[in-house]
């Protein structure tokens, strides 16, 4: 009988230990190609995160998610509540994008990325390796008693962390409310702003929280993109997997021996020196396999490549590759369910572009006052009607008029002879129409409103327009 293989290991995960207790993880530092190449990617995304909300486009924050005042800014596109379904749109193409990103190249957004990712293992993690020290320092420095050294590192540390955590929660809430009001908030100063003082300091308690003791569980527990895995991995997706038919060999891992030919000894290539799981930042033994914890951060390939290289044996032991390319040395090639994703995308994206093309910048409603008829004056018909203009720029508008359009008939705005509306304020209003009874045909007819912004046209709207059953 075929003996199954040994599954015992996605029992537990290794920020847990066998009393239920946290297990915390000392990953030792990686350094190699890959890591060069995280680092450089990292620290461009960390420019532009810290950076987003301060920049303009137009006017318009480049990124802003006000869900208190429903108003968000998409790489410099305002969207407002009228405009939720672009905002929807969008985020079904992250969705979609990031569901294709994981059946092609698995969790490789994770390691590369992700925003939690990047501020642990490239921030809040090379503080720690500069001021505790590389793995085996901060083992011993965990059991040491708490004497001077400890001490002095560990407030460094915790001071340094909080800063960050502070530098964090500023533009945490410069995303939520807008930079200029943030910066309006900072030069008044916290005694006149202590309710946005609480909410900082909450925030910044949270990622102090996250970066200083919850870290990879995150990853592992929180974050469920992990779970999605499941569904949309198969032997065609490509990860940082462990090359176990080269790895094993005939007769499994050894340590290494220079005296042996491991070439006709039948032993794999994996000398078992477990340096693939010392550098991993959750803990996982990846010659297990896919699991769930791993986030394709690639510290275990460039570990294992040294390695290689100073036995004298081919890199590429862990690498990026599919199940079915180590089995069945099959390279990687589109599959259906990867060109579908394609083209669902690619409609999206082409949705997407056609609506923000035919959007305005400005959006007017009129509705015709409820329970009120119309009114009759000579050979004037008269209907009231209440009416909102949305300005969604940055610009005021001085000088707005409304005409009718269609048909010939008189506008007039009560209280107004023209409006103004500031930048990405809404004006409301009352106003009559008046068309004469020979141009009504029919006891409702549709007619078309026109809005004029120093007598340029803006927008557009239609309505309708009651009249007497006996003009035909």
């Amino acid at each position: 009988m075929e003996k199954l293989p040994d599954e015992s290991f996605r029992d537990t995960i290794g920020t847990i230990n066998e009393e239920g207790k946290r297990n915390f993880i000392f990953p030792k530092k990686p350094n190699g190609k890959f890591y060069d190449k995280r680092k450089v990617v990292s620290y461009i995304l960390l420019v532009f995160l810290l950076l987003a909300p301060f920049i303009k486009i137009n006017g318009n924050q480049f990124l802003l998610f006000n869900v208190l005042e429903r108003k968000f800014s998409i790489f410099g596109f305002p969207f407002w509540p009228q405009d939720f379904y672009l905002f929807v749109i969008s985020m079904i193409i992250g969705v979609v994008g990031l569901t294709l990103f994981t059946v092609a190249f698995g969790r490789i957004f994770c390691g590369w990325f992700c925003p939690q990712t990047i501020f642990m293992e490239m921030v809040f993690r090379r503080i720690e390796y500069w001021i505790d020290g590389d793995r085996g320092a901060q083992m011993r420095l965990a059991k040491q008693e708490w004497n001077t050294e400890k001490i002095r590192k560990r407030i460094t540390k915790w001071i340094i962390f909080f800063l960050i955590s502070f530098l964090i929660a500023n533009v945490f809430l410069a995303y939520l409310i807008g930079s200029d009001k943030l910066l309006e908030y900072i030069g008044e100063g916290p005694v006149e702003n202590k309710s946005t003082l609480i909410a900082l300091l909450i925030f910044t308690g949270v990622f102090y929280f996250i970066f200083a003791w919850f870290r990879e569980q995150v990853c592992i527990i929180a974050c469920p993109y992990g779970r999605m895995q499941g569904v949309l991995l198969d032997n065609k997706s490509i990860n940082v997997a462990y090359d176990h038919v080269r790895g094993e060999g005939e007769k499994g891992r050894a340590k290494w021996d220079k005296r042996e030919d491991r070439t006709t000894s039948g032993k794999g290539d994996c000398i078992d020196c477990k340096q693939c799981v010392h550098v991993c930042p959750t803990g996982i033994d990846i010659r297990n396999g896919t699991q769930l914890e791993c986030i394709n951060c690639t510290a275990c390939i460039d570990e294992c490549d040294t390695i290689m290289d100073k036995v004298g044996l081919p890199k590429g032991l862990i690498r990026y590759a599919s199940e079915d390319e180590i089995v069945k040395k099959e390279k990687f090639k589109l599959t259906a369910r990867m060109k579908g994703y394609i083209a669902v995308l690619t409609i999206l994206i082409g949705l997407l572009v056609g609506l923000l093309f035919l959007r305005n910048d400005v959006e007017a409603k009129v509705l015709r006052l409820p329970g009120q008829l119309y009114e009759q004056k000579g050979e004037m018909i008269s209907n009231v009607f209440t009416y909102k203009i949305i300005n969604k720029t940055v610009k005021d508008f001085d000088k707005i008029t409304i005409k009718l359009e269609k048909p010939n008939g008189i506008v007039k705005l009560v209280g107004n002879t023209h409006i103004k509306i500031p930048a990405e304020k809404t004006f409301q209003g009352t106003l009559f129409i008046e068309i004469k009874a020979s141009e009504i045909k029919g006891d409702k007819i549709k007619i078309k409103l026109g809005f004029y912004n120093d007598d340029k046209l803006i927008e557009t709207t239609k309505t309708t327009f009651l009249g007497p059953r006996s003009f035909n």
